[in-house]
């Protein structure tokens, strides 16, 4: 009885220390497990070629457009030499308008000019008859007087020869008069018919300049009228240029020179241009700005398309991280850099951003390692197992 009382102790005493035995045994094999940490991908800071671009749309437009209008009016339009597509050259004929009644005029004016030229002849001969008289009659008047101062003539005699020398001097002076007039009739003759030698020649509508026609309004029969619309409208020099809209913050950011990258929808390869011209004002309600691109020649623009820009502001070398190792809060940007395994959160300055990538212009040196991805779940201070991101991602 004695000898089971001790031996019911004994298995007691086994079944308390079993235990502590067991739990010292697994907080051993705990602590001699090493701690898993969160496998983290970083990327380093590396230099890239970065675009800094403004992005912009309009409408293909003429650099220039240029009014034909009839320089005579009143004439049936004869024939149509261009239409719609040509490209003219400077001076090249349009359109021919009748020159019926400018010829008829013409011959009426020819005539008037000969009949001017009749009187200047007979006004010539009537001035040297005039001369003649006049110098006759003051040496009639000088020989009176002479008899007359000698008492070998009457008073009678020297009124009457005064009066004759008067009378032909006014002779003498209408007959230059008439002389002048009838010079000056043929001056008007010889003036209409510059005028309308002038209008013939205008009978032929010209182009101002070179270029392509893209409307023309005139038709055979018409009459050719300045007042209504104008007979042919050209693109000078077949120019045209992209009137796009820029917002009013990257107004300043654009100056002429710089090279433009276009789209349009007729076409999937880009096309290139220049822009030609910044507009100084800004839309009071859009609060937009325009700039003028100039396209360079292709014949697939077309006046009226919308066409979609990218004015290149630079491309250079600069320090980058990709867009998702940057946080943003506010107007602040930070990153999570890896320094021996643990994260630490920085402040860093931005500039461009460019297919995925974006400039870092402080807080931050080339080679530095920072949190690539989810950096929203790692916090100031974590250590994590950094994983480098893979070639195929960079």
């Amino acid at each position: 009885m004695r000898q089971f009382s001790m031996t019911l102790i004994a298995l007691v005493a086994f079944m308390q220390i079993a235990p502590l035995a067991v739990q010292a045994e697994a907080t051993a094999q705990v602590q001699s497990t090493p701690q898993t940490l969160p496998a983290i991908t970083v990327v380093q800071v590396q230099k890239r070629m970065l675009r800094d671009s403004v992005l912009v749309s309009g409408l293909i437009a003429p650099v220039e457009q240029v009014q034909v209008a009839p320089l005579v009016e009143g004439q049936p339009i004869e024939a149509l030499l261009a239409d719609v597509g040509d490209m003219v050259t400077a001076g090249q004929v349009l359109a021919r308008l009748s020159t019926t009644t400018l010829t008829l005029q013409k011959a009426q004016l020819t005539a008037s000019r000969a009949s001017a030229l009749a009187m200047i002849a007979q006004s010539e001969a009537q001035l040297i008859d005039a001369q003649s008289s006049a110098d006759e009659a003051l040496r009639v008047s000088a020989r009176t007087k002479a008899l007359f101062d000698q008492g070998n003539s009457s008073q009678a005699a020297l009124d009457k020869a005064n009066a004759g020398s008067v009378s032909a001097t006014s002779r003498l002076a209408i007959a230059t008069q008439s002389l002048e007039a009838s010079r000056a009739n043929l001056a008007l003759s010889d003036a209409q018919l510059s005028n309308l030698d002038l209008q013939l020649s205008r009978t032929e509508v010209k182009a101002p300049v070179a270029g392509e026609v893209t409307d023309r309004n005139a038709q055979i029969g018409a009459i050719a009228s300045a007042s209504g619309p104008a007979m042919f409208t050209l693109i000078r020099g077949a120019e045209l240029e992209l009137q796009a809209d820029v917002a009013e913050g990257d107004m300043q950011r654009l100056a002429p020179g710089q090279e433009v990258t276009l789209i349009v929808a007729s076409s999937t390869d880009p096309l290139k241009g220049t822009v030609r011209l910044i507009e100084p004002t800004i839309d009071a309600v859009t609060r937009q700005g325009r700039i003028r691109i100039a396209v360079n020649p292709n014949h697939i623009i077309r006046s009226g398309m919308f066409a979609q820009a990218e004015v290149l502001i630079s491309n250079r070398e600069v320090l980058a991280l990709p867009a998702t190792a940057i946080g943003q809060e506010q107007n602040n940007a930070h990153t999570m850099q890896i320094t021996d395994g643990r994260a630490k959160m920085i402040q860093i300055t931005i500039g461009v951003r460019d297919n995925g990538w974006v400039e870092v212009t402080s807080g931050i040196n080339l080679d530095d390692t920072v949190v690539a991805k989810a950096g929203a779940f790692v916090r100031d201070g974590d250590q994590v197992n950094p994983i480098p991101m893979s070639a195929e991602t960079n």
